[in-house]
């Protein structure tokens, strides 16, 4: 038994539609469940596949039940730019999986992280993230925290910009190496081992790109894929924080994205410190640019 959790969320769904394809590639004989808000949002496909729980993954009742007899469970903690504290949004979803944990034995936790254990501090969602590994970890279940750097399709809300005045922001420095990595290798790293249920204990697993670019490197990608001029243009953590208001984050969320955005670089955990992971993150910025940003970005 697999539970998913966000499966309509940008990388939830792509896990689900792994891991059913994985089972079907099987015999299909092991059982998918989901809890989701809106069921209205799976396709006919999943609805028909898997077994549907209602509800919020942060509600002990419908977590509880959906983990009844599980075997695996993939676990993300969804974005709450709004919510009145980081670190409280994260606990309220943290703390009904550590009980379910306890209460019901399940073996195994994949969950979506953050680069920079040892390294980030007062760094909004990402110390909320690697706080959370440590609180699931506690309870002795076998854990894997996938940790990717900066994600590509951060920049898709930026799409309309890059279409209209050529320009990409960026909280970092223009000239410092940023690691990325793509959504879909996520997903694709989640599923292998949400299909393979002999591996234990707890363990990191790293999800950096090919690339070593700056972000003035990304705009001269950006430049040859959509075939126009593409400048960066670095904001500061009090601009990002000002612009997170602006599009509705309570002033917990904004200044929580400032602290991110301010550790990332004085810290460089996304830097060029981290070496690539060609098994588990092999798309390069150009492939995503071309097959992902460019259609959005010209639509």
């Amino acid at each position: 038994m697999i539970v998913i959790t966000t499966p309509t969320g940008g990388i939830g769904r792509q896990v689900l539609g792994h891991v059913m394809d994985g089972l079907d590639a099987r015999d299909g004989s092991a059982a998918v469940r989901v809890i989701v808000r809106d069921p209205g949002r799976l396709t006919a496909r999943e609805r028909e596949r898997a077994e549907v729980f209602q509800g919020s993954h942060a509600d002990p009742e419908v977590l509880g039940a959906a983990c009844e007899g599980a075997d695996q469970v993939f676990w993300l903690v969804p974005p709450a730019p709004g919510a009145d504290s980081v670190e409280g949004h994260f606990r309220a979803f943290t703390q009904p999986l550590c009980e379910v944990i306890a209460r019901q034995g399940v073996p195994r936790v994949v969950a979506v992280s953050s680069l920079g254990r040892g390294v980030a501090k007062d760094a909004g969602p990402i110390s909320a993230s690697l706080a959370m590994d440590e609180r699931i970890a506690a309870t002795g279940v076998h854990y894997r925290a996938l940790c990717p750097p900066f994600l590509m399709e951060n920049l898709l809300g930026q799409a309309a910009g890059l279409r209209e005045t050529g320009e990409f922001r960026v909280a970092y420095a223009a000239d410092r190496v940023l690691r990325t990595c793509a959504t879909a290798d996520i997903a694709a790293t989640a599923a292998r081992l949400l299909l393979d249920g002999s591996w234990t204990g707890r363990a990191d697993v790293p999800l950096v790109g090919p690339d070593e670019l700056t972000p003035a490197g990304m705009a001269e990608v950006l430049s040859e894929v959509l075939d126009r001029p593409v400048r960066v243009r670095e904001s500061t953590p009090e601009e990002y924080r000002a612009s997170a208001l602006r599009f509705g984050a309570s002033e917990a969320g904004a200044r929580g994205l400032a602290d991110m955005a301010s550790a990332m670089d004085a810290q460089g955990f996304y830097g060029a410190t981290e070496p690539s992971t060609p098994d588990t993150a092999p798309t390069s910025f150009r492939r995503w640019c071309e097959e992902v940003l460019r259609p959005a970005a010209l639509a």
